[in-house]
């Protein structure tokens, strides 16, 4: 039968369950990606495991999201990263090396190998023609150990592109198109596989652009085939013998279908606060702004940024706009500078930064309160920019290039006739400034061994994870609507992210945004009731930060009620013994309250059913829930989590 190329990864990896969609599967893992927000607790997962050195073809922890060195504490994460990797047998990439998306793909990324990261934005590996895919670091943690990474078996969706794009529109147009159409839930539980003549048109790091946001339409992955493009694309980082040819078979069917035809998308926007809330450019032209941000995985390659160097060429940026660029790797901007494309961002007032996340993830470049920011990065969550009330917009880089000169946001394609700057012809390298000097490769075995973690002081224990219980009568303590990203859960930013390896001090932010008040009074009935958490729709989009799930955990959460998840948080709260259930009946959401004591009884036998009936004790009210758990699941659940679980089958 043919096959599409999603389909050919996972035959190719299937090692428990049958490939049917909505069926639990067991997945090979070939490689692991890991970031220093999400690698710390990686890290102290495999020393809990008792990991004597990674099992998998390359594991990769970057140190790219917390770059600021304010005070001690990120630091100390860098350096236990560093003697983790020393450790366990990973690779290790600096601080300032590069975002950890485009850098795997220059370094690592090899055709028809899956990949698992820590990070939601590991499906950008696609481009290559990778199965690739974002879960909470304990998933990673036994992908590096060597065992089977579990998922539903996801829908194989089919985006035809046809023609190519028209000048002043690239690639981040496309992604915002499909977010346009479908929302930040339209990919949920599937793979999106492009297709059709239009893909031959676009280089591995335009796929990547499309690759790396099918995360914000909640996709499982994205993968793109492994064509001329891709071997086009390793000759120029020198690993040309890495290419391997994987293509659709011809008659290939997938389960759903879409048409995008290249030349008729336009210059797209995301306005806030979500990647979903897509217009034309047009739309909103005129609009003022007082920073754009050039940068981050979602827009990477060399030829986002030189194409910005050559719309600002000897011109200046307007006054009131802060210009922002941050180079996605180091290696990008050596190509950046021996073009000469780094002095015409410069010169037109660039503000250039290092080579990292930064912005995106809120660790400095905030902007003022209620100011406008418009940014070539993949989210635009409520106060994701270290900015509580911020306005952020995500764009392409000919979109922040052409708003930058003109203070206001600007459908590129009026340049011409505004400023008289035609579309630019961009005369790109052959072959990359390949630079490893920044990556530190695995030790032998032998040294290995004799290798010590380096603990600082803000390098805490994993929380011990008791059992579930059978009997759970405990009050609602937040009560939130749809589509709350794991960054209202669990903040990220500059103040909160430091003590990622510190639960307890960390969970003092816990749905800081919310309700203040929320950690001290989950801590009040910790140890007598737990709490549980009321949800609306898509609740825990957004980052694979387990951290959303840990420190609630840690204040006591038992359980969490929504009309519907995120699949990497859903993972991530079973994974750490809180039970997800959803509302049957979603207008229920609206009859609970905080301060409501939600009662569920006989919890393993509720478990051998799909539905269960969750009693409100407050309100004399019941609601029918669902659970969708593999019976892999329940036992982990009941265990305490993923570590108990483990620990018990260890015995």
């Amino acid at each position: 039968m043919p096959q599409n190329v999603t389909q050919k990864l996972i035959d190719a990896h299937l090692v428990e369950g049958e490939a049917n969609p909505g069926e639990e599967i067991g997945l090979r893992i070939d490689q692991t990606l890991t970031q220093d927000a999400t690698g710390t607790m990686v890290m102290l997962e495999l020393e809990a495991m008792g990991l004597d050195r990674a099992r998998t073809e390359v594991s990769v922890q970057y140190v790219d999201h917390n770059l600021l060195q304010s005070g001690s504490r990120n630091a100390e994460d860098h350096e236990f990263l560093r003697s983790a990797c020393r450790r366990f047998g990973l690779w290790f990439s600096k601080a300032g090396n590069g975002v950890s998306h485009p850098t795997h793909m220059q370094r690592f990324g090899i055709p028809g190998k899956t990949m698992v990261g820590s990070d939601s934005h590991t499906p950008a590996a696609g481009s290559l023609g990778m199965l690739a895919i974002g879960l909470g670091g304990i998933e990673v943690a036994r992908a590096i150990a060597g065992e089977p990474v579990h998922l539903r078996m996801p829908q194989v969706w089919g985006v035809r592109l046809t023609n190519r794009l028209r000048p002043w529109v690239s690639a981040k147009d496309v992604i915002l198109e499909m977010l346009r159409r479908h929302d930040v839930k339209g990919g949920v539980n599937r793979v999106i596989e492009y297709y059709g003549p239009g893909v031959e048109t676009l280089t591995a790091m335009d796929r990547h652009v499309i690759a790396n946001m099918g995360a914000e339409l909640g996709a499982t992955s994205t993968v793109f085939p492994s064509d001329d493009r891709v071997r086009e694309f390793l000759r120029s980082e020198r690993r040309e013998e890495d290419f391997v040819e994987l293509v659709p078979d011809e008659g290939a069917e997938y389960d759903v279908h879409e048409a995008i035809d290249l030349a008729a998308v336009r210059p797209l926007v995301a306005t806030p606060s979500s990647p979903g809330n897509v217009v034309p450019v047009e739309d909103v032209a005129g609009t003022e702004i007082e920073q754009v941000v050039i940068g981050s995985s979602a827009n990477p390659g060399l030829r986002d940024f030189a194409m910005a160097a050559a719309i600002v060429k000897d011109r200046q940026t307007a006054a009131t706009v802060s210009f922002d660029v941050n180079p996605t790797s180091r290696q990008i901007l050596q190509d950046l500078t021996q073009m000469g494309a780094t002095f015409d961002l410069v010169a037109a007032g660039a503000r250039l930064h290092q080579s990292g996340c930064l912005g995106c993830i809120g660790m400095g470049q905030s902007p003022t309160s209620d100011g406008n920011s418009l940014r070539t990065m993949p989210r635009n969550f409520p106060g994701r920019s270290g900015t509580a009330d911020d306005h952020v917009y995500l764009c392409s880089p000919e979109t922040a290039a052409a708003s930058a000169l003109t203070g206001v946001i600007t459908d590129p394609r009026t340049l011409p006739g505004r400023l008289g700057i035609e579309p630019p012809s961009l005369d790109l390298p052959a072959e990359s400034s390949v630079n490893t000097a920044m990556l530190e490769p695995p030790l032998d075995e032998n040294e290995a061994s004799a290798v010590e973690l380096v603990k600082g002081s803000n390098i805490g224990d994993l929380p011990e994870l008791d059992p579930f219980p059978d009997q759970l009568r405990a009050p609602v303590l937040v009560v939130v609507g749809d589509d709350i990203s794991t960054d209202t859960i669990m903040p990220a930013g500059a103040e909160a992210l430091p003590y990622r390896s510190n639960i307890p001090k960390l969970a003092e932010f816990a749905f800081r945004d919310v309700d203040p008040g929320y950690p001290a009074a989950a801590l009040d009935c910790r140890d007598s009731t737990g709490h549980v958490i009321v949800g609306g729709a898509n609740y825990g989009q957004g980052s694979s930060r387990e951290h959303a799930a840990i420190a609630p955990r840690h204040l006591g959460l038992r359980m969490v009620v929504a009309q519907s998840y995120a699949r990497i948080h859903w993972q991530n709260l079973v994974n750490f013994g809180i039970l997800p259930v959803e509302l049957v009946d979603e207008s229920d959401h609206d009859g609970i309250e905080v301060g409501d004591v939600l009662e569920l009884t006989d919890v393993r036998a509720a478990l051998l059913d799909e539905t269960m009936t969750l009693r409100n004790t407050t309100r004399d009210a019941t609601y029918v829930v669902r659970q969708s758990l593999s019976p892999r699941q329940v036992e982990v659940l009941l265990a305490g989590g993923l570590i108990p679980w483990l620990r018990e089958r260890s015995h």
